[in-house]
């Protein structure tokens, strides 16, 4: 089997704000002297793992990334008829296994129930969470040192074994990401514009009062996205334990998510959905390269020359460069181009299976 996948995709998003930084505004970056726009691979990560595409294909092979397993464990406890201070005592032992606890000096309501960092639970670990529970309410006992061993080597979570799990107290049971994913960046210049807006009030007959009844400024950006993606499908089968069939899975929904699932920053506002329109995807044992450099000259069509026609040559143009000055950087490649239509997604799902 070929060790890496590499995805090399082009998305267009009209005017909108997927992923805002502090400020409230797109996120930008500064590549070949041009500002352009970002979307974080954190941003596009979470989109991918919680759409409902993703959780309908791999139903019960999807983690959970909380802070409050301690709060579903003691009301868990409680409702099985356990007192509050023993609920609460036990829930703070089974879930501080999974990472430091805030102090049981809480400021807020349960708040001691919860852990410090963000904790990503595998679908066996959660199995595992909830037996305890059950079993400790039934005997009205507190979890013994042997049963509080529950951290396990995920292999069934498809989530964690694409982008991996860090686990601060506990590395043996971390898990390194076998997919690596890029901030996508715009292939040309891209401002950031502000949109002045103005709401009514219904009910105002504007008899006394013509003025709106509220005034806001939104900033947006719209452009064309590279984005890059590296798959070790070799790390992918070890993480899922082998099992070739959950990997064949993982992989196809992956590649339904990455061209059709768009990240939901004020999706509402712009209905800024947006499907991949041209995808090239690589396989080989060789060293992964990204091909944005590509677009360290940002692309300005002139006349009647089309934006996704330029970027898609500079990619082919790229890849095809860096195979002429080191060799074959790849075995074989596959592509889509909505612009053409040519490839399918179907074709390239079997391709990044084989």
């Amino acid at each position: 089997m070929q060790r890496f996948v590499q995805l090399h995709l082009l998305t267009s998003y009209p005017p909108s704000n997927l992923n805002r930084d502090d400020t409230g505004r797109p996120k930008t970056a500064l590549m070949g002297d041009a500002q352009r726009l970002r979307i974080s691979s954190q941003s596009q990560k979470r989109a991918w793992r919680t759409s409902e595409l993703f959780e309908s294909a791999l139903a019960g092979n999807i983690g959970t990334r909380t802070k409050d397993m301690g709060k579903r464990i003691h009301e868990a406890l409680t409702c099985a008829g356990i007192a509050d201070k023993a609920a609460r005592e036990w829930a703070r032992q089974i879930a501080g296994r999974f990472g430091k606890l805030k102090s049981d000096k809480k400021m807020d309501k349960d708040e001691d129930l919860q852990i410090e960092q963000l904790a990503h639970f595998s679908p066996e670990e959660v199995e595992a969470i909830e037996a305890l529970a059950k079993t400790c309410a039934e005997r009205g006992g507190a979890p013994s040192d042997e049963e509080l061993q529950l951290l396990r080597k995920p292999r069934k979570a498809a989530d964690i074994a694409m982008f991996g799990r860090m686990l601060a107290d506990s590395p043996a049971f971390n898990m390194e990401a076998a997919v690596q994913v890029a901030h996508a960046i715009t292939v040309h210049s891209s401002p950031v514009e502000d949109d002045y807006f103005s709401a009514v009030d219904d009910l105002n007959k504007g008899l006394s009062d013509k003025g709106a009844a509220h005034i806001g400024e939104r900033s947006f950006g719209a452009g064309l996205y590279y984005l890059y993606i590296c798959i070790d499908r070799t790390l992918l089968a070890e993480n899922l334990g082998q099992d070739v069939a959950l990997a064949r899975r993982v992989l196809e929904a992956f590649l339904h998510a990455v061209t059709k699932v768009s990240p939901t920053g004020m999706q509402n506002s712009h209905a800024s959905r947006a499907y991949a329109s041209y995808v090239l995807a690589e396989k080989g044992d060789q060293q992964p390269r990204s091909l944005s450099q590509a677009f360290l000259k940002p692309v300005k069509p002139y006349g009647d020359q089309d934006m996704l026609d330029l970027a898609v040559h500079a990619i082919e143009r790229r890849y095809q460069n860096f195979d002429k000055v080191y060799g074959p950087c790849a075995d074989a490649r596959k592509s889509l181009n909505v612009e053409k239509g040519e490839g399918s997604l179907a074709e390239l799902i079997a391709f990044v299976q084989d």
